[in-house]
């Protein structure tokens, strides 16, 4: 109801200590439209709730919980985020936006990656590809190299909503695009970065140990941790190998490499660098994700970090909700309903989008129906949330 969703916003904005005028200059929207939502006479669009909730630091279903827009606004765009790129190494016109105004909307795009939001990542993708791709074809010297880093950081955002809603072709041309990018910037550190987010393809394919030998490769090409970007892009390429490595059923490997990541870690705050968080917050997070997916008799380790920690505001929002996606798995595994689900909903308030597109989430959360025969009416409302019913 409209009027339940402005209570929420209007609660969320006294929360926040925003105006009405500050939060819709913020979400870019008139004081009208924010006044009348806020007093139920308006319902928000689809658009105009991923703005709203942007604005306030939340996802969209934090506001509306039976907001399913975001996956039509990811589907819809995919064909224009395809276009945009189809002849990538082709100049034509040159890019519509300045390139200082396209490093701010590349840089809040980026954010909005880290906190899981790809409904607004969608719509802005095309154009911020097709700008960021002019502006390198129009560059020279430096400024080539700088509108190389753009046009990346730009593509990793695309294939970040691409992937997670199943597109997984385009997502590995755009990882190509990433990777074209990386070549013009002349910039291994950015190189070893693309290098992570290729862990996709060969995770949606299932193709563990050509992943595991591709990522070892890529490490050993990768520049000396002699900086904190190279440090810490060698440090996340360690651990998404160690995941990768995990898959494969490499248990030495997997843990030699989340070891690697770990010591690398030890130097360098809790951070995002190049795009990707990386710290020892992550590295234990990670230490999970190698735990559950090397199966259930690694499970014991997962449940020990648990136990012992959690991740804070240190790291973003998607990385602590696939913790507790990863801790609900190793809880389910050990006989543990309950926490399971408990940890399933503390992801969900995390980071809705992620979860609900998480094939980990749907299957636990099908699973754990099936056990608690009673079938609690949160525990429905869920799994409806989520498309397992």
């Amino acid at each position: 109801m409209a009027d339940h969703i402005g209570h929420r916003i209007a609660a969320r904005r006294q929360f926040r200590r925003m105006t009405q005028r500050e939060l819709a200059a913020a979400a870019h929207l008139s004081l009208g439209m924010i006044r009348q939502i806020e007093q139920g006479t308006r319902a928000p669009s689809p658009t105009a709730q991923e703005t709203i909730a942007a604005a306030l630091g939340v996802d969209p279903a934090r506001l509306d919980p039976g907001y399913a827009g975001t996956a039509h606004r990811v589907h819809a765009a995919l064909p224009s985020i395809s276009a945009a790129i189809a002849g990538y190494d082709v100049r034509l016109d040159p890019p519509t936006r300045r390139r200082e105004e396209l490093r701010r909307q590349v840089t809040a795009a980026v954010v909005q990656r880290l906190a899981a939001q790809y409904g607004l990542i969608a719509g802005a993708a095309p154009g911020l590809l097709r700008d960021t791709l002019a502006l390198l074809h129009y560059s020279a010297g430096e400024q080539r190299e700088d509108a190389a880093r753009l046009l990346a950081a730009a593509a990793r955002c695309a294939d970040a909503a691409a992937y997670k809603y199943g597109a997984h072709d385009l997502s590995a041309r755009l990882i190509d695009v990433m990777r074209w990018a990386a070549v013009q910037a002349d910039d291994p550190v950015l190189w070893t970065s693309v290098a992570y987010t290729s862990a996709e393809t060969y995770l949606a394919a299932h193709a563990y140990r050509v992943g595991q030998a591709a990522l070892e490769k890529a490490l050993d090409a990768s520049p000396a941790p002699a900086t904190v970007p190279s440090a810490a892009a060698r440090g996340a390429l360690s651990m998404r190998t160690a995941v990768v490595a995990a898959r494969a059923g490499a248990a030495d490997a997997a843990y030699a490499h989340l070891t690697r990541a770990g010591a690398l870690a030890d130097g360098l705050p809790e951070g995002v660098y190049l795009g990707t968080a990386f710290g020892p917050s992550s590295v234990r997070i990670h230490e999970v994700a190698v735990a559950v997916s090397l199966g259930q008799d690694h499970i014991g380790r997962a449940l020990g970090v648990a136990r012992e920690w959690k991740p804070g505001t240190e790291v973003p929002a998607e990385r602590q909700s696939g913790f507790y996606v990863e801790v609900g798995r190793a809880q389910l595994w050990a006989g543990q309903p309950d926490a399971a689900f408990e940890s399933l909903k503390v992801a969900r308030r995390l980071a809705p989008q992620h979860v609900r597109e998480h094939p980990w989430a749907r299957q636990d959360i099908e699973k754990i129906r099936r056990i608690k025969r009673a079938d609690a009416e949160s525990l429905s409302s869920f799994a409806e949330w989520i498309g397992a019913v």
